[in-house]
């Protein structure tokens, strides 16, 4: 395996602005944990939520993880649910599959990986789960480029900021 990246935590200062309470925002940033496989043969890296999550159906909630991703050029880091908890829940990414971009790393908020869900169950079924547990994973893929490729944009900012 090549390795093509290496996770690292935000700043303290870029988690704790995303929350109303500084204590609250102390004990989350103490639960982050750099994302891991839990097997040699796992294609995924799970991340954990520094925070408890408990959506009723429909509901949605913005989770920062904490985490941050400095990848090689020619690589990308794909975040997708737990595939069980989509299963479960129909927990789902609001934007359907996170991209995070190589040059992401770069940005003012440090490359901080945010995470917005919505569980979609078709049933009275809560999503409940407390902090320090794996929700989603992230996988590293090679990505191409066209021959007659310019781009020549620079990057700042998470949601959207390649069209700003």
């Amino acid at each position: 395996m090549k390795a093509v990246a290496c996770f690292q935590k935000v700043s303290f200062e870029e988690f704790s602005h995303h929350f109303d309470d500084p204590e609250v925002a102390g004990a989350a940033y103490g639960v982050i944990r750099i994302p891991t496989r839990a097997t040699v043969g796992s294609a995924g890296y799970d991340f954990v939520t520094p925070v408890a999550i408990r959506l009723q159906p429909g509901q949605s909630a913005l989770i920062p993880t904490g985490i941050r991703a400095k990848i090689e050029e020619g690589w990308v880091l794909q975040i997708f649910p737990k595939s069980g908890l989509g299963f479960r829940f129909r927990l789902q990414l609001d934007n359907t599959v996170g991209i995070i971009d190589q040059d992401y790393y770069n940005s003012d908020n440090e490359g901080h990986i945010m995470v917005k869900l919505t569980c979609d169950a078709k049933s009275d079924t809560t999503f409940s789960l407390s902090a320090g547990k794996a929700f989603v994973q992230g996988i590293f893929l090679p990505f191409g480029i066209t021959a007659d490729d310019d781009a020549f944009g620079v990057r700042n900012g998470g949601f959207g900021s390649t069209g700003r």
